[in-house]
């Protein structure tokens, strides 16, 4: 048999490099420590109990062969509806494709939209799946970055505005954003939908933590004059109802774009799950105090997160309002410690500590004029007690 050869577009392809640490984390575990794992966006949280039943109830009711693929009707005229009272949208059931989670959604904007050679702007640090998929598919990953502002990071549009050419076709924004918790203000908001309208770009709206907000509501940028027109948005179910592993999410956007999603679709995984379709509906129209159970919990876990952060000699770490994730700024700590290396220092740390996160690094190669240093901390998936005993370990590993 001759050599299997690959094609071009396999070297192009990345990964999500959280699960790489999560690699490490196992193996440090396997070898009989304790991990605490700040490293991977999961939630370690039950999904609530009528989502559940609910599933059990479409299961027994043999909710299990091959739905519509773009998914129930149902359940896209509800999510309708739930985003056009939550975005100020007009959307109808056409204007929703199920998914296989949030994730699939990436992909298939770029499908859809982008030919070989077009530019797309993504956020950097950000979500790796940007950058792969972009440059996956022929396409040039522009990235842009993120700014310290007045309590939290937010993002640099000025670097966005002039990162922006004639061959710019696509932008993607994750505000709540992942994985520095960057929120756009009001006049953020505003400048962006003014810059997508100006250069007349498609925009993929990334809003999987939209619901991941502790005081006050979250606001979209479609609700923007212009936007809705065109802009797809991401949406999960994961985060918002701790259902991470059912794979459930949806694209909403104009019609003609829909129909497309809908049709790859058809090519890629025929149609999502049914049972949990009819579960995610439930999740959607029923009690939602147990979401807000979750989200109470969630922000415990991250005020106790942020005190122990900055009383640890040589970091620095804001309260953000939104999403799961801390952004500590560890730049002193890096200097103490004698090292200039992300990859060796968290590998010291797990060593050391037993305390596992991801670097700036996995998100993305670090930008020209960047100097700081910095790590992502996930509080979502480690409760109050681990998080102490793991930063506890932390601050003397830093302080010694």
């Amino acid at each position: 048999m001759k050599p299997i050869i690959l094609a071009d577009r396999v070297k192009r392809l990345g990964v999500e490099t959280a699960f790489v640490v999560a690699g490490q984390a196992a193996a440090h575990a396997a070898a009989g420590n304790r991990v605490f794992p700040f490293h991977l966006g999961d939630l370690n949280l039950p999904t609530p109990p009528n989502i559940i039943e609910s599933a059990y109830r479409a299961l027994k009711n043999g909710k299990t062969g091959y739905t519509a693929n773009v998914g129930i009707p149902e359940l896209r005229q509800t999510l309708a509806k739930e985003l056009n009272r939550t975005r100020g949208t007009s959307y109808s059931k056409e204007n929703v494709a199920i998914q296989p989670g949030g994730k699939p959604v990436i992909s298939k904007f770029l499908l859809t939209l982008m030919n070989p050679g077009d530019e797309v702007l993504y956020p950097n640090p950000g979500f790796p799946i940007y950058e792969s998929q972009i440059q996956f598919h022929g396409g040039i990953a522009v990235p842009y970055g993120t700014v310290v502002g007045d309590g939290n990071f937010t993002f640099d549009i000025d670097g966005l505005e002039a990162a922006i050419t004639e061959k710019t076709k696509l932008l993607i924004v994750n505000d709540l954003h992942n994985p520095t918790s960057a929120e756009c203000s009001a006049d953020d908001r505003r400048r962006i939908a003014e810059l997508a309208v100006k250069h007349d770009l498609l925009v993929l709206l990334d809003e999987a933590y939209f619901d991941i907000h502790y005081d006050g509501e979250s606001t979209s940028i479609v609700s923007e004059p212009g936007m809705e027109e065109r802009s797809v948005i991401l949406y999960t179910f994961s985060k918002r109802f701790a259902m991470t592993g059912w794979r459930l999410g949806a694209a909403l956007g104009p019609e003609e774009l829909i129909t497309i999603i809908g049709k790859l679709n058809v090519n890629d995984e025929s149609c999502s799950n049914h049972f949990v379709q009819w579960a995610a509906m439930d999740a959607i129209t029923g009690d939602q105090q147990h979401v807000h159970n979750i989200l109470d919990v969630l922000k415990k876990r991250r005020d106790r997160c942020v005190d122990l952060l900055n009383d640890i000699e040589g970091i620095s770490c804001f309260r953000p309002n939104a999403t799961f994730y801390l952004w500590p700024d560890v730049t002193r700590a890096m200097t103490n410690k004698g090292f200039s290396s992300y990859q060796e220092f968290i590998g010291d740390i797990l060593q050391h500590t037993g305390v596992s996160m991801c670097a700036r690094s996995h998100f993305g190669t670090p930008l020209p004029g960047e100097t700081n240093y910095y790590l992502r901390l996930a509080y979502s998936g480690i409760d109050l007690e681990a998080i102490e005993e793991g930063l506890a370990r932390l601050k003397g590993y830093l302080e010694r």
